[in-house]
């Protein structure tokens, strides 16, 4: 990891693995970083004038990187006559972001190759142009170094090198981007999972870490948080991936608390165990293990304590980037926004680094998910562990409570994690829209600097009737009975981690939107005829429109009965694709399936339902907003006491005999001591 004396390694480059051929785009490019093939000569390798160009027109690669050009993790070979661009997420530099954060001002490209060639160094800056600034040809047995200033990279731009051959093969041995030591040395981060039933996912992530001693060695432990009933350490290849870790690899059996209870669970024994960090990952990921190392070299250089996070890439569509970073909207609160300079799902499978400027501007965000996210533990000691909110909110009002408490988050290009896509996901309704709102709700107490909570309770009763307009009354009933729990103050959110759940669950069979069948043959065939008429007006309305179409929509579904019909056979089955708001609305009853695709309930009007829970939702709306400025002070007061060591101990206690052990400790024990 070490370069020369005064000089450490910050970032490595870095190639896909053999299984890995669907994210090449993400590690290497093939063609100039121009899109205009450059003519090798002693003039191209000595001239230091740089030549600015325009990111966006840049050509598209004609070629592909040859899979089987890759020689190792760190090699690769350009074959004669071609050229090969490393200007790409994994292996280009992020420059303004250790300019921005940490101490450094210059630093360091490293580059060792085998053969005859060129080697060009580019940079970019924030408004989407490119420089060559320096270049060399190499010949031989050869290693290159460029002194590189970051001074510049105040708002933006990157570092990158291309490789150019010409008589025979050229091979990259390795490279490497350096900069002095970190400021603190021998720092360790312990790695922690959090589990709900996917020991293949678990194991396939620890079996990555064993495969790279480099990131392992990092680690103080490695530590499963188990909530499940399909428990790792009863696959039947945990003993093979136990050994490879040995005592490293601690397995925490304990009840469902959540996502805030297991990565709480975490954050707790990083404390207990003296490590620098905690590496917070979910369990349905795939990591790039090159991550760990640099967000613990950028960490170990920053001026001061910093959440560094990791991005997250599609797991189903492994080059497209889901954001750049996360912002709240400070009136609305409404969930995970992204940047409002940034474009969602990115795909540099079609757009490229180098061909997409808005890439290289610096995006400073709220907080990072916990998908990846690495906390030095003497913020949590400052700050304290997450609030007992079980899922949803609890890493957004982490983030808000240290930006507060002024450390700040970092989302690190080049650090990232595989993971399954929110939009194979269902969770603003069902079961989890209590979680949502309760939890949005909570966080809008806490951290709002408006009024009110500015726009969030109109937001809040607006959803309600998108939702019972909808026929989703299971999910209107658990919003109702998540803003019922508010009320009653925070004495409720520990408690209710282990119980919550469950009583939710239990609601389901009163209502059939919250029935779920795998086959869509178990419910009625439509009758012909039945669905919508082919005139009717179901798109969505327009803005200026909207409150008039609200209150004849809700006046209709009121006052009009369903047809008996139409409760014992459905009008129509639709995709979720089509499960609009404006769309439902005009059905009395109707099969929908869910996000996944992997099963359909049945949606039926009730306007007794609807009378009932719209009655609640306003009064409920009603007296939060009498009450809000009572439930900030009450909510605030209680943070210190929810979020303490002392309070989640209590909880992960609570029970534990026969539910809390461990599996190869490194500290010997067999629960919390």
């Amino acid at each position: 990891m070490n370069g020369a004396p005064g000089w450490a390694t910050l970032q490595r480059v870095i190639f896909p693995p053999e299984s890995g051929v669907d994210t090449m785009s993400l590690y290497a490019d093939a063609g100039p970083a121009t899109g205009v093939r450059f003519k090798e000569s002693d003039e191209y390798a000595r001239n230091p004038k740089p030549a600015e160009e325009k990111l966006h027109l840049v050509g598209s690669s004609q070629r592909e990187v040859h899979f089987d050009d890759l020689l190792s993790r760190h090699s690769i070979r350009v074959r004669s006559g071609e050229q090969l661009s490393l200007g790409t997420y994994f292996n280009a530099f992020p420059a303004s972001y250790w300019r921005r954060w940490t101490h450094l001002r210059d630093i360091r490209l490293v580059v060792e190759t085998s053969g005859h060639g060129s080697v060009a160094v580019y940079k970019s800056n924030a408004r989407g142009t490119l420089q060559r600034v320096d270049g060399a040809r190499v010949d031989g047995e050869a290693s290159t170094e460029f002194q590189l200033s970051i001074k510049p990279f105040g708002d933006g731009g990157w570092y990158w090198f291309d490789l150019a051959s010409s008589r025979g093969d050229l091979v990259l041995k390795e490279a490497r981007w350096e900069g002095p030591p970190p400021l603190r040395t021998g720092e360790t981060a312990t790695i922690q999972i959090t589990t709900m039933d996917k020991p293949d996912f678990c194991l396939a992530n620890v079996r990555t870490l064993a495969n790279h001693p480099e990131a392992l060695d990092l680690a103080r432990e490695v530590i499963i948080v188990d909530q499940g009933s399909q428990k790792v350490a009863d696959h039947p290849a945990f003993p093979e991936v136990a050994a490879l870790l040995g005592s490293k690899l601690r397995i925490i059996n304990q009840p469902n608390l959540g996502g805030s209870g297991g990565f709480a669970r975490g954050m707790y024994e990083a404390v207990e165990n003296s490590s620098d960090y905690v590496l917070l990952l979910d369990d349905d990921v795939v990591m790039e293990p090159e991550s760990i190392m640099r967000m613990l070299a950028f960490s170990g250089r920053c001026k001061n304590p910093t959440i560094v996070g990791g991005h997250m890439f599609d797991l189903y569509s492994r080059s497209t980037l889901y954001s750049m970073g996360e912002t709240i909207d400070a009136r609305r609160f409404s969930p995970s926004q992204p940047h409002q300079d940034m474009q969602m799902r990115h795909d540099f499978g079609v757009s490229n680094l180098r061909q997409t400027p808005w890439l290289h501007r610096r995006f400073d965000v709220d907080y990072n998910g916990w998908w990846m996210c690495m906390i030095p533990t003497s913020v949590i000691r400052d700050i304290g562990l997450p609030l007992p909110l079980f899922i949803k909110w609890d890493d957004s009002e982490y983030g808000l409570r240290a930006r507060a408490a002024g450390v700040r988050t970092v989302s690190l290009p080049g650090a990232a994690l595989w993971h399954i896509s929110w939009i194979d996901k269902d969770d603003l309704v069902g079961w989890q829209a209590y979680f949502h709102n309760r939890n949005r709700l909570i966080t809008a107490l806490l951290h709002s600097p408006h009024p009110k909570g500015g726009d969030v309770l109109r937001e809040s009763f607006q959803e309600d009737v998108k939702h019972l307009v909808s026929l989703q009354y299971f999910t209107a009933h658990n919003r109702l009975a998540a803003r019922d729990d508010l009320l009653t103050g925070p004495g409720h959110l520990h408690p209710s981690l282990r119980t919550k759940l469950g009583s939710i669950n239990e609601l389901r069979k009163s209502y059939s939107d919250a029935q779920m069948r795998e086959d869509v043959d178990e419910f009625p065939a439509p009758a012909i005829g039945a669905g919508l008429s082919t005139t009717a007006d179901s798109g969505m309305p327009a803005k200026k429109d909207m409150v008039k179409w609200g209150l004849v929509t809700v006046a209709r579904q009121l006052l009009k009965q369903p047809a008996r019909e139409t409760l014992e056979r459905p009008q129509a089955y639709l995709a979720h694709l089509d499960n609009r708001w404006f769309r439902i609305a005009h059905y009395d009853s109707v099969v929908v399936s869910n996000a996944e695709g992997t099963a359909a309930s049945w949606y039926k009007r009730d306007p007794r339902k609807l009378k009932a829970l719209l009655k609640q939702s306003a009064m409920q709306h009603a007296r939060l907003y009498r009450n809000w400025d009572s439930l900030v002070e009450d909510y605030r007061s209680a943070v210190a006491d929810l979020v303490s060591m002392e309070a989640w101990r209590s909880t992960f206690e609570e029970g534990a005999p026969g539910q809390s052990h461990v599996h190869g400790s490194a500290a010997g024990s067999d629960a919390i001591s």
